[in-house]
């Protein structure tokens, strides 16, 4: 079983600001590496699949790299709508559904 592990376990930003989450896998998932979105109350939502890939719809303000064990996710120019807990989900090996506990919340501060 894959484990993943996602840094930093947690984020205070600003409207404008760049985030970037990372996640280390314990085993190489190629570029078999998915970044979900979730919301209080709402199902996960698919933003960057195949490590690097954005499906339909998804703002190119999301973005995604890395291969192997290593990938980062980065959301450049964030929105007050970004607000939310981010997962990595491995998915070479079975179960697919690796989703590392710690999530990571957006917190966001007051911009001046």
């Amino acid at each position: 079983q894959i484990v993943m592990t996602q840094t930093p376990e947690s984020l205070a930003v600003s409207p404008g600001d760049t985030v970037t989450i990372r996640c280390k896998a314990s085993a190489n998932a190629y570029s078999n590496m998915a970044w979900y979105q979730q919301k209080s109350g709402q199902a996960p939502k698919l933003l960057i699949r195949s490590a690097s890939t954005r499906p339909s719809g998804i703002p190119d303000r999301f973005s995604g790299s890395g291969s192997g064990t290593d990938f980062t996710f980065t959301i450049s120019r964030v929105e007050v709508d970004d607000a939310g807990d981010y997962y990595c989900q491995q998915g070479q090996s079975f179960p697919l559904t690796v989703i590392q506990t710690g999530t990571k919340t957006l917190l966001f501060q007051n911009s001046y």
